[in-house]
């Protein structure tokens, strides 16, 4: 058995009138991610760190923005279909960890239900999962709370 890890890091403009949707669930908060999906940062963050740990491109290889296909689309459909190349490849998923950056809303208290449904679209048990939030301390356009970013580590064993 070989170990590989791969980090993934994704960040969106924050803006009135959308909704805010954070590994997977939507959040209750005045603003959303900018973007051409639902804008799951989180949840781009850990394609990428799971493409990337498996040497498979990134999640703008699979998932163009420019692709109408993909206008709105729910990101837990990106982490079902990298499960599916993963399983192709015959990689397992051991472990992932990963913190998202922002200054609101407190995102602590939605662990549980973002465990649960990131570890539904990949096929693994939510202990498999862990997630960590932090402010900027009011520092750039995250700590402004005009953006929100992830970085993911996702480590990957082969069978």
């Amino acid at each position: 058995m070989s170990t590989r890890c791969g980090i993934g890091y994704d960040l969106h403009r924050l803006a009135e009138g959308r909704k805010l949707i954070v590994g997977g669930i939507e959040l209750p908060f005045d603003k959303g991610p900018v973007g051409h999906s639902d804008g799951d940062v989180l949840a781009h963050a850990l394609c990428d760190a799971l493409l990337g740990a498996a040497g498979l491109g990134d999640i703008g290889t699979h998932f163009p923005g420019t692709d109408p296909q993909w206008k709105g689309a729910n990101s837990l459909l990106f982490l079902e279909h990298a499960k599916k190349l993963l399983a192709d490849k015959n990689f397992a998923i051991e472990h992932v960890d990963a913190v998202v950056i922002t200054e609101k809303p407190k995102l602590g208290p939605h662990f549980p239900k973002m465990r649960e449904a990131l570890a539904k679209a990949l096929g693994v048990s939510s202990d498999k999962i862990h997630l960590k939030a932090k402010t900027n301390e009011g520092v750039d356009a995250i700590g402004r709370g005009e953006a929100i970013a992830a970085h993911v580590v996702a480590t990957l064993s082969s069978r």
